[in-house]
């Protein structure tokens, strides 16, 4: 979250994390998030909102609005990904942009045992991973979950059901299907793979590799 007094310009209006300010001209500009702690920069990983400065971070696992009902992330949470996901991340932001529309960021980054709470939650590995000896996608900050403002996508984040399939056609109207192809074609455009059991869930490069846990926090 940015001070009042660094968003202050003319108007301020908050979006998840990001910070938005109306210009003298009055038009919308961002500012730019401050520099990631050392240890996140040694592991690779950069806020979200140096990559995709429009983005609209609503981190669920920082508010009490996930699966578990209570904050697993400290409040000003950060969105943070792996700089292996930054050129992706920035031309499936830049397609949707040309298209009038906005990246959403539900999580990025995850650390370890924010991932063992959630298993101890829903201890079912097709909806939750089961914590391992290795980090890997969230937890190695190589993948993300994400959705188009605005688009009805048929169900919300964490919808535990055959509706939140990436390619469900039963339950999911048409429209719906179409909202989800369009953020599917962005995200792929920018070399990002959808996880066929969540339309929200995309992998980048290197994300099933296992990797030593990160002792990165997200604030």
């Amino acid at each position: 979250m940015c001070g009042l007094t660094a968003c202050f310009k003319w108007t301020v209006v908050l979006l998840g994390a990001a910070c938005l300010t109306l210009d003298m001209a009055g038009h919308a500009s961002a500012e730019p998030p401050p520099p990631v702690s050392p240890q996140a920069s040694a592991a690779g990983l950069v806020d979200v909102r140096t990559v995709v400065p429009d983005a609209i971070v609503d981190l669920r696992y920082a508010t009490a609005n996930n699966f578990v009902g209570v904050p697993l992330y400290p409040a000003g949470a950060r969105c943070l990904v792996h700089e292996a996901l930054a050129d992706g991340l920035a031309e499936a932001a830049r397609i949707l942009r040309a298209q009038g529309n906005t990246l959403v960021f539900w999580d990025c980054y995850r650390p370890h045992d924010v991932q063992v709470r959630m298993f101890d939650a829903v201890p079912n590995p097709n909806w939750v991973a089961r914590p391992s000896a290795f980090a890997r996608s969230h937890e190695a900050g190589r993948s993300v979950d994400v959705t188009i403002a605005g688009l009805d996508m048929g169900t919300d984040f964490d919808e535990f059901s055959p509706r939140s399939l990436a390619f469900a056609t039963s339950g999911v109207t048409p429209e719906q299907q179409a909202n989800r192809a369009r953020l599917r074609d962005a995200m792929t455009e920018g070399g990002l793979t959808v996880y066929p059991g969540e339309w929200w869930h995309f992998d980048g490069p290197g994300a099933k590799e296992p990797r030593p846990y990160l002792d990165v926090q997200v604030s």
